[in-house]
Parts: C-alpha cells; structure tokens; sequence
C-alpha cells in the first residue's frame, strides 16, 4: 500500500485538485469536473497519513457548496441545478468516506502484519516453514543463528541437511509420516534429538511441529531449541548425582561402624522412655479418675442432699400430722398423709435402686444373663408395673410387629423399658399419651418410646447419657440424673445402640436397637 513516495503522490493529488477546482469555477455548469475532485481523493488512498484526505475532502465539499450558493445568489440555479450540486456532494462526501475506511482497514493490517514479523524476526526460538516436500520456504533470524548460516541461506535448501547423515533415513520416514497425519506436537517425545550445523557440528535440540493449509499447498512449522546449555547442566547434575552417591557410600560404610553401638544405646534409652512414658500414662489417667471421681461425688452430695431431703420432710410432716388426726371421724386425713409417706418411701426406693445399679456398673458387677423368652410377656409385665405410676389422665399406647420370641437378657430389657417408660411419663403433663414401639427382625430388636412431654433444650443434649445430669427446664422434677445414664450402660453392655431425638415443648423420642 504504502511502497510509492508519499511526496510525489501529495503534489499529484493536489495539483489534480487544484485543476478540478479552477474547471469547475470556470464552468459550474459542467458537472464532469467532479471526477477530478473525485479522483484526488482517491489517489490520497496511497498516501499513509490521513491528513491528506480529510483537506481533499474538505475542500471539495467546499468548493461544490460555494458554487452552489454563487448561484443561488445570482438567481442561476433551477431544480435540476440543485439535484446536480446534491448529488456531487454526495458522491464527493462518499468518496472521502471510502477512502478512509479502505486506508484504516490497510493500517490495520499494516500493523498486525509489523507486529507478525516482529515476533518472527525477534523470536528467541529458530522458526522455519516447509512446503510438502520438505524444502524450507522461510526462516527466521534465530534459526540461523542456531544452525550457523548466512542471512537467507536457509531458503531453499531440504530440511534434511539440518540432521545428521545418521539419521538421514529415519527422519525421512517420520516426515512422510507426519505428512500423512500431521498433528500439532513435539517431535521425538522419549529419545534425544540433534540438529546439524553448517560446518557439520552436531548438537541437541527441541523440535515443536505445527501445520497449515494455503491454496491447497500443506506447509509445516517447525519450532527449533537448542538445548546445548540444558543438556551441559544436566550432565553437570548427573556428575553432581554420582559424586553425592559416592560419598553417601563412604558415609554409609563410616556409619556401619557406629550403628552396633548406638542401636544398642538407643534401644536402652527407648525402654527407659517407655517406662517413663507408660508411667506418665497411668499417672494421667490415675488423675484423670481421681478428678471425674471428686466430680461425681460432688454431683452426688448436691443431688442426694436435695433428693432425700424432700421425701424426708415430706415424711417427717405426714408423720406429725397424723398424730394430730386421733378421731375416728379423721380416717380421711390420716389414710391421706399415709400415702404421702407411702410415696416418699417408693420414691427413696427408687433413688438407692439407682445408686445401687450404678454401684454395680461401675464396679463391673452387672453380668448379662440371656434366655429365650416372649417380647409380649415381658411388655404386659412393663405395663403392670408402670400404668399405675402413670399421671391422671396418661395412657400408654404400645405396638408390636415381627416374631415374639427372642434371645437376651430379661430383666435388662425390662429395666430399660421401665426406666424410659417412667421418664415420658414424669416429663409428660395430664392426659398426654405416651408410645412404646417394639420391632422384631432377624437379627434385632429395635424399640422405640416417644412422649409429648417438655423436651430437652439442644444445646444441652449432648450431655444426657452422663451421670447426674438434668437439664435445665427439669430442675423442678424430682430425679437423680441416673435414668439415661443406667440405661446407655446397660444398652452398652447388650452391644446395643441408643440415639435420643427432641425438641424443647414438642416431645422426645427414645430409640434402641440390641442383637437378638
């Protein structure tokens, strides 16, 4: 586009606008004179700056309306005068458009094809392009350099006077291979490759292959390193390797002198740390028992002091009171605080039964004795026993599905049920029902007891299974805090599972699951 001398060019275009423009004063009437203006816009396409343009431009769309308006004024213009002007101001007016879109989209490509050749000419990397039969077309300054010729000298010459005569039959063959099913990859992926230089010289190299298609024609990139440096340094390395294993040997056999005896040393110092570090156990967990030891007995002092001293006021006030009550007439007040006194003892019962199944478990004295026996025996003995404790208004609803019999310990089973029956019914108001669920399969027995009662607050059940521990919305419930915990070590001891699932003010809901 831009190989004429700009010069020349200008004065061309100016002189051709200037003749335009005197024609077209002398005689506005010939229409034809536009082409000029035309043409000097035109010809301002090979000039590389823009500035050219935009004056022919100009003063073209000048000229015509200048000549326009002189005629108006002399009262020399018709219609088909006007549509002429119009239509020349037009044609001038896109002329002008043309042209300097046509030069922006040369520039453009001007400036991506300087960019191209830069980053062929300056590319630290030897660039060289094959035709299909392997004749290089085109070069670049680096590979050149890397193969040792003269400016253009590689042009025309067959790539494979660029490899070794060694390996002039095999690279050959992989080239018509690679002509066949060309693909963009490395070359020689696994094995060392070597160019060759002008004056014969071999040396290492990386080689990148990509392809292109142009007017049918197939052309191959390749993409050349030389790898002279990496490969010393590597050998360096290689020389470091052996020499460190060397003297890793010598260390070795110097070390081999000194092993018996310090292995000796060390196995003595190691005994002696285990002995230190088996005593620091025991010692720790000693401590450890020693501290959950005066936690429970804490625990245990608050709670008994509280528990037995309800009973026992309660008790002590019943007593008092029925000696007061000495008229056959006052049966009623004295049968009244008898079974106060009655319900106070059953619940002080109830409080050293609990100290005495902990007693035991913790003393390891609980064994499990397993028989065969009928699920449904044993739930008509629950419900014997716990209905009548049941608060006004409470019923127990049970359910029963699989086989009848099965192979455990009893009374465990039944302590259990009686312990989690007791607590739906105690942490349940008035007239709530309260579900017993028993499932029999072929390897468990799942059972499941849901009330309608407070609830345990979530952030306090993770502590339910411990001794001694009542939540907080049930300090005003009589209890020892044992109930769960009892009942987690006897599920335990029946290698069973247990999971508690509750919400604060909508119920709990106990399930177990032992192997029958």
């Amino acid at each position: 586009m831009f190989e004429f001398k700009s010069r020349q060019l200008i004065v061309f275009s100016l002189l051709l606008l200037i003749i335009s423009s005197l024609l077209m004063i002398w005689q506005p009437g010939y229409h034809f004179f536009v082409g000029g203006l035309m043409t000097a816009i035109l010809v301002s396409l090979f000039i590389q700056r823009n500035g050219i343009t935009y004056f022919t431009t100009a003063w073209s769309l000048l000229l015509i309306t200048g000549i326009s308006i002189e005629e108006w004024l002399h009262g020399e213009i018709s219609t088909e005068t006007t549509l002429q002007h119009s239509f020349s101001f037009l044609l001038v007016l896109g002329t002008g458009m043309f042209t300097l879109y046509v030069k922006g989209l040369y520039q453009k490509l001007y400036a991506e094809e300087e960019q191209l050749n830069a980053l062929f000419e300056h590319a630290t990397e030897g660039i060289m392009l094959t035709d299909e039969q392997g004749y290089i077309v085109l070069a670049n300054p680096a590979a050149e350099r890397i193969f040792g010729y003269e400016s253009k000298e590689l042009q025309g010459i067959h790539i494979e006077q660029l490899v070794p005569h060694r390996f002039h039959e095999m690279h050959s063959r992989h080239r018509q291979q690679f002509y066949q099913h060309p693909a963009h990859r490395r070359m020689g992926a696994g094995r060392d490759l070597y160019g060759r230089k002008k004056d014969g010289q071999e040396f290492p190299v990386e080689v990148s292959l990509s392809f292109f298609y142009q007017h049918k024609r197939f052309y191959v990139i390749a993409f050349v390193v030389d790898i002279t440096l990496r490969k010393q340094a590597e050998q360096h390395l290689l020389q470091q390797k052996e020499a460190l294993e060397k003297l890793t040997d010598d260390m070795r056999r110097m070390n081999q002198e000194l092993e018996g005896e310090v292995e000796r040393r060390t196995h003595h110092l190691q005994q002696t740390l285990m002995q230190l570090e088996q005593s620091r156990r025991e010692l720790q967990e000693a401590l450890q028992k020693e501290k959950e030891l005066s936690e429970i007995k804490s625990r245990f002092v608050s709670m008994a002091s509280h528990e037995f001293r309800t009973p026992l006021s309660t008790i002590l006030s019943s007593a008092s009171l029925i000696l007061r009550y000495t008229g056959a007439e006052q049966q009623q007040q004295r049968e009244k605080h008898v079974h106060r006194i009655k319900d106070a003892v059953a619940h002080m019962n109830n409080l050293l039964e609990d100290f005495l199944s902990l007693g035991k478990l913790e003393e390891g004295k609980v064994e499990v004795r397993k028989e065969y026996f009928s699920l449904s025996e044993l739930v008509d003995e629950v419900k014997e026993e716990i209905v009548p404790l049941f608060k006004p208004g409470q019923h127990l609803e049970c359910r029963f599905s699989g086989e009848a019999e099965v192979h455990t310990d009893k009374q465990m089973l039944k302590a259990i049920l009686i312990n989690l029956l007791t607590n739906a019914s105690k942490f349940s108001p008035e007239n709530k029902p309260v579900l017993l669920e028993l499932y029999r399969d072929t390897s468990w027995l799942r059972v499941s007891v849901k009330d309608e009662g407070m609830g345990i607050p979530e952030r306090e059940q993770h502590h339910l299974f411990s001794s001694f521990f009542r939540a907080s919305n049930a300090t005003n419930i009589q209890g020892t805090g044992l109930g769960l915990h009892i009942v987690k070590r006897y599920v335990d001891l029946l290698n069973g599972q247990i999971t508690i699932n509750s919400e604060q003010g909508r119920g709990t809901e106990v399930h177990f699951s032992i192997p029958i």
